[in-house]
């Protein structure tokens, strides 16, 4: 269902229903990027789960910790010098 508002003096209001249907709140920081074909606008948590995401297919599904592997590594180099 398409949705409209109207800009005045540069801004505009994201109409209630919108919100309510994306999960934005008072206080939310917004991020605008202007497309070939209009403008796209998500909230930092949206961006945020989208990079989780996407780092998240190259993680190890063993259910090894990438941070406990880099640890250990790092104190071998220490202890081998």
């Amino acid at each position: 269902m398409p949705f409209t508002s109207t800009l005045i003096d540069g801004e505009t209001v994201i109409p209630t229903a919108l919100c309510e249907q994306l999960g934005i709140k008072d206080g939310d920081q917004l991020i605008w990027e202007v497309r070939d074909d209009g403008l796209l606008v998500t909230t930092r948590l949206a961006q945020l789960r989208r990079a989780q995401a996407l780092v998240q297919k190259y993680a190890p599904s063993n259910g090894v910790s990438m941070v406990d592997e880099l640890i250990a590594e790092r104190r071998a180099e220490t202890a081998s010098e």
